[in-house]
């Protein structure tokens, strides 16, 4: 049953009149996306780059992956607590564990930046921040949810909605012939 009036205090009147957006509102949603596609494609980026370069903010100079520093080895080697510690306390500093991280990092951040590949980076870096928050079990903030569950279904969020279409390079990434044969890597 459509209703077009509202009854405040009734449950039923939140259902019953659903309130469509704009297309103005579409437009700015759209764009709000798309500029947190940005914003988020710059911190993978920014890491990176501040790991490779150790421009002094996360990462001192002579920490800099470039000065023979391990961009993995102080998080997962101070920070891990909880049931996966001694897996991550493992793995920190290693080569490979390194190059993956670097590697996801620069990947994540170029593909939010320009649009492309929406899918893959939201599948990946959501995996990538579910794996820092293992690392942190549990969170200090909040028995179970801190800022890398936000961020892993942000990105989710972000591809689901094409954000990568607006201010990117989406749409012209949609059209390539790879990418029609693998709608995967939408």
């Amino acid at each position: 049953m459509t209703s077009s009036r509202y009854e405040v205090g009734s449950v039923s009147g939140l259902v019953d009149a659903p309130v469509e957006p704009s297309p103005r509102e579409r437009r700015w949603a759209a764009e709000v996306f798309g500029l947190l596609r940005i914003v988020m494609g710059f911190t993978f980026l920014w890491a990176f780059v501040d790991k490779l370069l150790g421009f002094g903010f996360a990462t001192p100079s002579e920490r800099s992956w470039l000065n023979g520093g391990s961009p993995t080895r102080g998080f997962l080697a101070n920070s891990a607590d909880g049931p996966f510690a001694g897996f991550y306390k493992d793995i920190a500093g290693a080569g490979w564990a390194d190059w993956l991280f670097m590697l996801g990092l620069a990947g994540l951040g170029l593909a939010l930046l320009l649009g492309i590949g929406m899918r893959v980076a939201a599948v990946s870096g959501a995996l990538l921040y579910l794996m820092m928050w293992s690392v942190v079990l549990p969170p200090q903030t909040n028995p179970v949810v801190d800022d890398h569950i936000i961020g892993a279904l942000v990105l989710i969020g972000l591809a689901l909605v094409h954000a990568g279409d607006t201010a990117g390079l989406g749409r012209w990434w949609k059209q390539q012939p790879i990418v029609q044969h693998h709608r995967w890597l939408i």
